[in-house]
C-alpha cells in the first residue's frame, strides 16, 4: 500500500490515478474525503499531516509514502509515527534551491525543504528526493493567477515576457514520482527535476492559446506594478530572482523525467494542451 499525501493537488491526484491505473493499492490522505473525486479503487482517508494523531488509520498497512510539505515543524512527529506503523520508504517532494553541504541555505524555500530532508534522513526510513526547479513549478500560474486572468480575457499581465522557464506536465512528476515508490535503485538520491524545454513567459503563454485556439497575448508590467499585483504567499523575492536570472538566458533543463520513467518527459504542447484555460 502506497499513501499519497496532498491527494487533491494537481501532482497528488496524478499519481493517485496513475497508481490507480498501474493497479497498485493506495491510499489517499486529504483533509475532507467528500470532496476528493478521486478515482472509486482509491481508498480516501481522512488526516492531517500536521496532526500525527489523525494518521494511524492512514499509516496502517503503508510501505511507502508520497510526500507534500507545506507545514512547518510537522516532520519529526509525522516520520515518528510512520515509522512505528512499519513505512519503509519515502518520496519527498522538495526544491531544487536546496544546496547541499552549505552551512546556509541561500532562501527560506531552500531552509524550509531542507530542514525536512534532514529530519528525512535522519528518520532511518529509504528516502528519495525529487527537487522541483522554481522555474518547472509554474511560478507564473499560481503567483499572477494565469487561470484566472484567461478565463476573464486574452491578455495574461505579469512580469518579465523574456525570461525563461521550463515547465513540467504534473502528470510527469507524478511518473517520476511514481517510479521512486514502486521502483528499486532511487533510495538515497535527490533528483534534480525541470520540465523538457525552456520557454520565455511570452512563448508559454502564446503556445497555451495556440493549443486551446485562442488567441492570447502576454502584457509586461514593470518589476514595481508586478510586485503589486503579486499573491501575498508567493515567495516574492525568490521567484524575481528567479526571473531576473532567466533574463536572456536558458531556464535549467535536466533528463531526470527520462531517468525516473524510462519514457520521454511530455512535450510543451502537451503541457500547454493541459493547462486550465
Amino acid at each position: 500500500m502506497i499513501l499519497v499525501t496532498a491527494a487533491t493537488a494537481p501532482v497528488g491526484r496524478s499519481i493517485v490515478e496513475q497508481l490507480v491505473d498501474a493497479g497498485t493499492p493506495v491510499r489517499a490522505l486529504t483533509r475532507d474525503p467528500r470532496r476528493a473525486e478521486l478515482p472509486a479503487a482509491a481508498e480516501v482517508v481522512a488526516g492531517d499531516i500536521a496532526e500525527p494523531d489523525t494518521l494511524a488509520a492512514a499509516f496502517d498497512g503503508v510501505e511507502a509514502v508520497f510526500l507534500l510539505a507545506v507545514v512547518p515543524g510537522f516532520a519529526p512527529a509525522f516520520l515518528d509515527a510512520a515509522k512505528r506503523a512499519g513505512v519503509r520508504r519515502v518520496v519527498f517532494q522538495s526544491s531544487a534551491e536546496v544546496r547541499d553541504g552549505a552551512d546556509a541555505q541561500p532562501n527560506d524555500v531552500a531552509a524550509f525543504h531542507h530542514d525536512i530532508e534532514r529530519v528525512i534522513t535522519g528518520s532511518g526510513l529509504e528516502w528519495t528526493f525529487l527537487r522541483l526547479d522554481v522555474s518547472s513549478a509554474d511560478p507564473l500560474q499560481w503567483a499572477f493567477d494565469v487561470p484566472g486572468q484567461l478565463a476573464a480575457g486574452d491578455v495574461v499581465r505579469g512580469p518579465y515576457a523574456d525570461a525563461a522557464a521550463s515547465p513540467i506536465h504534473p502528470a510527469d512528476f507524478a511518473a517520476a514520482a511514481v517510479a521512486a515508490l514502486t521502483g528499486d535503485g532511487h533510495a538515497g538520491r535527490a533528483y534534480h527535476v525541470t520540465g523538457p524545454v525552456s520557454l520565455t513567459h511570452r512563448e508559454q503563454i502564446e503556445l497555451i492559446g495556440r493549443e486551446h485556439g485562442r488567441d492570447l497575448r502576454y502584457e509586461e508590467l514593470d518589476p514595481a506594478a508586478a510586485r503589486a499585483a503579486i499573491s501575498p504567499y508567493a515567495p516574492v523575492d525568490l521567484l524575481f530572482a528567479t526571473w531576473e536570472a532567466h533574463l536572456g538566458r536558458p531556464a535549467p533543463v535536466t533528463d531526470a523525467v527520462s531517468r525516473l520513467t524510462g519514457r520521454p518527459a511530455r512535450t510543451p504542447r502537451e503541457w500547454a494542451a493541459a493547462y486550465p484555460a
